[in-house]
């Protein structure tokens, strides 16, 4: 059986929290994430100023097929890749699993593929997810989405990613060798 496969999509001004956290979990799982920069450069640097190497760049990943997209927040310049919103429209009319948290979520909601579902994004921002039922969890699963408030919640988030791509158990080890809990 082949590895589950996540691209994590970094832009200028990314929550390092949020994409390395959730990175470091996954791989904890044994989910092989690769890190994608959607800049002109591998070297991306996020909000608080910390300069991530990137394992790939967006024309690297032109032929993967990937069991899941997620984008940390930080920042809406996502918004601004035409890019990646057509790969995000294209995976989730199959069906594929994506993952958002923080600012990325605005993603979604400017692709009105929230309409009608449980979803969160960062207090205050709930306008960039227009037609979305705003949950009151920590982390959100709604069908193949799934979606968190921010920083605080990323352990949470990355371990229900988790229990989404490779189930309960899974998740659970990981959180106890974590020192984690599920939401």
């Amino acid at each position: 059986m082949s590895k589950i496969k996540v691209a994590l999509f970094i832009i200028g001004g990314f929550e390092e929290t949020e994409a390395l956290c959730t990175v470091d979990i996954l791989r904890r799982a044994d989910i092989d994430v690769t890190i994608v920069s959607l800049g002109d450069d591998k070297r991306v640097v996020g909000r608080s100023k910390i300069a991530v190497e990137a394992d790939a760049m967006w024309s690297d990943i032109a032929n993967i097929t990937f069991d899941m997209l997620a984008i940390p927040g930080g920042t809406v310049a996502y918004l601004e890749h035409d890019g990646l919103l057509k790969l995000v429209k294209e995976h989730n009319d199959k069906g594929g699993k994506l993952a958002a948290i923080c600012a990325a979520p605005s993603v979604f909601g400017k692709l009105g593929i929230l309409k009608g579902r449980r979803a969160l994004i960062y207090p205050g921002m709930e306008s960039y997810i227009d037609g979305a039922i705003i949950s009151a969890q920590l982390v959100e699963t709604d069908g193949n989405i799934t979606t968190s408030k921010g920083p605080g919640t990323t352990v949470h988030f990355a371990l229900r990613i988790v229990k989404e791509l490779v189930g309960e158990e899974t998740a659970r080890s990981v959180a106890d060798k974590f020192l984690a809990q599920i939401a």
